[in-house]
């Protein structure tokens, strides 16, 4: 029986264009004709596709398929298809090409093993595993601005009406920070029920992994940890000691299923934490929020954030976030600075970023209606960003810049306009000899966990990810030094998330010196730098002052 190698083998460069795909096969062309031969598109298509994901997608499975000879499409579909249904059929290619195939489906699993395709591992089941609450057993300590913050917040927390916002910079530790509070605050009760609260998958693990960290080293019994996030579903109805790291879009499936549950939480939670908290005004949040925060008058909030607004100029919506808060923020406070990133940069704690615009004003030029639209809008709209992405002279800019800070940097982020954009990065980088990853939100979990730990390996070759929407938080990899922002956005906060990648400090695992390179298009706004940023909605929280 013929193998999927072998109809790869026969693949012309025609099909291996659409296989790669044609936008990326006309960039490669203008960058180098050479690379667009069928052996490099072969290559890459190896490269940037399991077979078992190719024999997924119906356009991708005819295109193969299609490579059979009549003999072999006779004898294919004979084995794959009940003889009663192939019989003597005249057109065995529209018998095979014609089948639905279901992901996980018994046609499916025969496809593969018709071609001699393994299929990929499965994602671990979390939820029948027995690691949804683990006991924490017992060096965590605190730098000089991190206690401060600390006593502060739990200071704020001990009196009405109990809540603060911790604002500190990205990479300064504010989780860690956090984590002590929390321990503080469990240790100081007989029974303490905490409910962290965050909106991705990735916050919610690190969450975890700090926890872990800071219990086994500050506290002062065992303790249960549930986990109530993506797979990990732990009974937490019953739960009335501990921590809870909850997943925002689980625990509003809770809320809408039943308040009379989440009130029933409420009655035993003591503290809530909100992660990322500039977002607690979003309507998931609120509703979480309005019976867990207010069911208990001894009940304490605490949010986290970098950025201690929802926008950069939509001031009812960052006020309605300083109310949430009683307008109580802790924010770092260092004697002999104005602003405490320069503190935090001079003592190593974050790196010594260096801004750099990347001008294109080519190609796409705003309208006056899109200008318009931007305007109105909270960050620039998703049909620009195509547009944008669809530039092929900037993505040419772009692969260069990426090769040029390829000669110092080991790893480098590229934040992309769109999902297709940061494929498409990726792909061309590959063909031209660099190691390039994307992950997006559309890649599966076990694709996306590979590629993220193939960047973050201890080597010296060069690395490149490429991403869309999943890197801005939850992501953490110190040795990053180098980011290019391709993705122009009104957001303050969103700016600030994605220069937060590559500014970790020596003093934190990262590096001395770190490059932010951010396209700047032709009439679309922007911003500067990340220490602007955090100063930029001081005046809204006016009883921290």
């Amino acid at each position: 029986m013929i193998s999927f190698d072998t109809l790869l083998a026969r693949a012309d460069e025609e099909t291996l264009g659409q296989l790669v795909g044609a936008r990326i096969v006309r960039l490669l062309r203008l960058l180098e004709p050479s690379l667009a031969r069928a052996s490099v598109l072969r290559q890459l298509v190896t490269e940037l596709h399991d077979p078992a994901s190719l024999l997924r997608d119906p356009e991708a499975r005819e295109r193969l398929l299609m490579l059979m000879r009549p003999d072999e499409a006779a004898e294919f579909a004979a084995a794959l298809l009940a003889p009663a249904v192939t019989g003597k059929s005249p057109d065995p290619y529209g018998q095979i090409v014609s089948l639905e195939i279901q992901t996980g489906s018994a046609s499916e699993r025969r496809l593969r093993e018709l071609l001699g395709v393994v299929a990929e591992p499965a994602a671990p089941d979390h939820s029948e595993t027995p690691d949804d609450t683990s006991i924490v057993k017992p060096d965590y300590a605190l730098f000089t601005h991190q206690r401060d913050a600390a006593a502060r917040a739990i200071a704020a927390l001990g009196r009405d009406p109990r809540r603060v916002l911790v604002h500190m910079p990205t990479g300064s530790g504010k989780t860690r920070v956090a984590m002590n509070v929390i321990a503080e605050h469990i240790r100081q009760r007989d029974q303490a029920l905490v409910v962290w609260l965050a909106y991705s998958d990735e916050l919610c693990g690190q969450a975890v992994q700090e926890f872990q960290r800071a219990w086994s080293a500050l506290g002062n019994r065992e303790l249960p940890l549930h986990r109530f996030w993506g797979t990990y579903s732990a009974d937490i109805g019953d739960a009335r000691d501990g921590l809870i790291v909850a997943g925002l879009t689980k625990m509003y499936g809770v809320a809408r299923r039943s308040v009379r549950d989440l009130a029933s939480l409420a009655d035993h939670t003591t503290m809530v934490v909100l992660d990322e908290a500039h977002v607690a005004t979003a309507e998931t949040y609120s509703l979480v929020l309005g019976v867990l925060a207010n069911k208990r008058h001894d009940g304490q909030m605490m949010g986290l954030t970098a950025t201690p607004g929802r926008t950069w100029s939509d001031i009812d919506a960052d006020e309605e976030l300083a109310e949430l808060f009683a307008h109580r923020k802790v924010t770092l406070q260092v004697e002999g600075y104005d602003n405490p990133v320069e503190y935090l940069v001079d003592e190593g704690y974050l790196s010594n970023a260096q801004f750099r615009s990347l001008f294109y004003d080519g190609g796409y030029t705003p309208s006056p209606q899109d200008l318009a639209r931007v305007s109105q809008a909270l960050d620039i709209p998703s049909s620009i960003l195509e547009l944008l992405a669809l530039d092929e002279q900037r993505n040419l800019v772009i692969v260069r810049e990426i090769e040029q800070l390829a000669r110092s940097n080991s790893r480098i982020l590229l934040f992309a306009a769109t999902v297709d954009h940061a494929r498409l990065i990726a792909t061309v980088l590959r063909a031209r000899g660099l190691s390039a990853g994307f992950v997006t939100g559309e890649t599966p979990p076990l694709e996306r966990s590979r590629t993220i730990q193939r960047f973050l390996a201890s080597d010296d070759e060069p690395q490149v990810l490429c991403n869309f929407g999943v890197l801005t938080t939850g992501f953490d990899a110190p040795a990053v030094s180098a980011a290019v922002i391709a993705r122009p956005t009104t957001s303050l906060v969103l700016y600030s998330q994605m220069v937060g990648r590559a500014i970790r400090g020596p003093e934190m695992g990262g590096t001395e010196e770190c490059e932010i390179v951010t396209v700047v298009d032709r009439d679309l706004p922007g911003f500067a730098n990340v220490a602007e940023s955090f100063m930029n909605w001081e005046d809204i929280w006016e009883e921290s002052r």
